[in-house]
């Protein structure tokens, strides 16, 4: 596959900065990294991003995460290595990503909402929302799987988070 359009040349465009400061927010809440990587990586999967599988995978075994709650996410349903709050935000990832109209959320929610309080549940919601916009900005844009680096895109975001509120991040 090659490139369709390279919007990493576009880095300064006010769109690629706003998703990259809602990214680089996201980084900064106190969401556990590799929950926040699971649920990245496994929309990834369902939306079949190459590019995002490639990077959320190498970042979950950056973070230590065992390769084999990496290799059973495409069915954590059936796989016993994943904590109750865990398979709660998984199966909340799923109902975002796969959302349909008419689509009833509330039994989704109602298990997320017995492991996480209404601001992390805000936090995780935002966390798929971002997601999937990056999975659909690489599909439609091409970008080629493989090569990403864990970390790289970290000071892409800290500055886009930086531009928008004015003062540092941590």
């Amino acid at each position: 596959m090659s490139i369709r359009v390279d919007y990493t040349q576009q880095a300064e465009a006010a769109p690629l900065q706003a998703m990259s400061a809602l990214s680089g927010y996201l980084h900064t809440t106190d969401t556990a990294p590799a929950l926040r990587q699971l649920m990245e990586l496994r929309a990834s999967q369902i939306n079949g991003c190459a590019y995002c599988v490639d990077m959320h995978t190498k970042e979950l075994r950056t973070l230590g995460e065992e390769p084999l709650r990496i290799d059973l996410l495409p069915v954590w349903h059936e796989a016993d290595v994943y904590t109750p709050a865990e398979r709660a935000a998984l199966a909340w990832t799923e109902a975002l990503t796969r959302l349909q109209s008419g689509d009833d959320l509330d039994p989704a929610y109602t298990e997320l909402a017995r492991h996480f309080p209404a601001a992390t549940i805000l936090q995780l919601t935002f966390t798929v929302i971002a997601i999937n916009s990056w999975n659909l900005l690489n599909v439609v844009c091409g970008m080629p799987a493989g090569n990403y680096r864990p970390g790289e895109h970290e000071p892409r975001l800290k500055a886009a988070l930086e531009r928008l509120t004015g003062h540092a991040s941590a």
